[in-house]
């Protein structure tokens, strides 16, 4: 260890953490290194755009065969479609449910559009690994402040070897990245007190290159594609047509209809005005049952902001259903639209008779076929 030992601030005692994030902006735009708590462990960055900061830092990394020395640090999905193009349907979906969070991806980096390839080639060096880049956005809100401020790139290293704990508190860090260090931001013992998981996606498939606090069913949970279907109550048109949806994607998918949650396809529905726990309609039921379906089990519940920014796509049953939602959830205007492709109203068939209910049916139906088309079930697309 050389140099001399790093200024260390203890957040927990700091008056104005605003300070804190000027001062550890102004350390890495200097071309210093700093060291920063996660939700998961403590990690060290640099400018990705400063060559000589980043050969620093590389050494301080820990480094797995045929892995990215670095990870790159973004701000959301959004940003690092930029870094990644082909970002496939899993990983997007997994990034939106846990960003900011305990969870690192590591994807191809071969498109010409990357804007990697704008980086110096010494810092692409280790940040690309076999055309790979590893991509994180830490949960930590001071990090999370100090990357809105920055004006480019941050690259992080997990301080140590492949033999060492990932450090969880300041002292460990220090221990593991050297004393050369310009800052280190000290919040005591990290919320999860383990590594992050990291997830790397190819095509279709996923596999865990690094083990962490995340475990892999629920990796898979997080990236199957979820399915909202939305009416008022949730005891007829709603329920009818997430029954029809599971049965049509076990079709598609060549697997039972119990199956398609292990396949990566979720879905479900609920109601703008729903009471919770009632039971589907009879006559609901009754014209699932024609279909060879079964939705006798089925439990109402409201529309919240949890599902609603889970889903991938909702599908309302009206014109009335999608403006409710866009007035109260207006960030999910592109994943909201009506069932019918043809913006057409469901027919409500609530009390009437049992041909009202199968008319009903029998639109959705041909509404679900519709829209299943449009969707790729083994998640490669957005």
């Amino acid at each position: 260890m050389n140099g001399m030992p790093p200024t260390v601030i203890d957040l927990k005692k700091t008056e104005d953490p605003r300070d804190v994030v000027h001062r550890a902006v102004q350390a890495i735009a200097e071309g210093g290194l700093v060291a920063f708590p996660t939700e998961t462990d403590y990690v060290v960055v640099a400018a990705a755009r400063d060559a000589a900061a980043m050969r620093r830092l590389a050494e301080k990394a820990r480094r797995g065969p045929g892995e990215p020395t670095l990870s790159l640090a973004v701000k959301s999905i959004d940003e690092a479609i930029d870094w990644a193009p082909r970002l496939g349907g899993f990983a997007r979906r997994l990034a939106r449910r846990c960003w900011p969070g305990p969870v690192a991806i590591d994807v191809a980096d071969d498109h010409p559009e990357s804007l990697v390839h704008r980086l110096p080639a010494e810092s692409r060096g280790d940040l690309v690994a076999s055309g790979r880049l590893r991509l994180r956005v830490p949960g930590h809100p001071l990090f999370g402040d100090c990357l809105r401020m920055l004006s480019g790139p941050v690259a992080i290293a997990e301080p140590g070897t492949p033999e060492d704990r990932f450090p969880t508190n300041a002292s460990d860090c220090i221990r593991l990245a050297g004393r050369d260090l310009a800052l280190v931001i000290d919040d005591g013992r990290t919320r999860y007190a383990q590594p992050p998981t990291t997830v790397a996606f190819d095509a279709d498939a996923f596999r865990i290159v690094q083990p962490g606090v995340v475990s892999e069913e629920t990796i898979r949970r997080l990236a199957s594609l979820f399915v909202l279907f939305v009416c008022t109550g949730n005891t007829c048109r709603s329920p009818m047509a997430e029954t029809i949806f599971r049965a049509k994607a076990a079709e598609r998918l060549g697997c039972r209809i119990d199956e398609i949650e292990s396949r990566g396809v979720v879905a479900a529905s609920a109601g703008i005005s729903a009471w919770p726990g009632s039971k589907a309609s009879a006559g609901a039921i009754e014209a699932m049952r024609d279909l060879g379906l079964d939705l006798s089990a089925h439990e109402s519940q409201p529309l919240t902001e949890s599902l609603v920014r889970q889903a991938d796509a909702i599908w309302t049953m009206t014109a009335s259903h999608r403006a409710a939602i866009l007035a109260q959830f207006p960030e999910a205007g592109g994943r909201v639209a009506m069932l019918s492709p043809d913006r057409h109203d469901v027919l409500d068939p609530i009390g009437g008779s049992i041909a009202t209910y199968r008319a009903c049916a029998g639109q959705i139906r041909k509404h679900v076929e519709a829209r299943i088309e449009g969707l790729d079930l083994h998640g490669r697309n957005g």
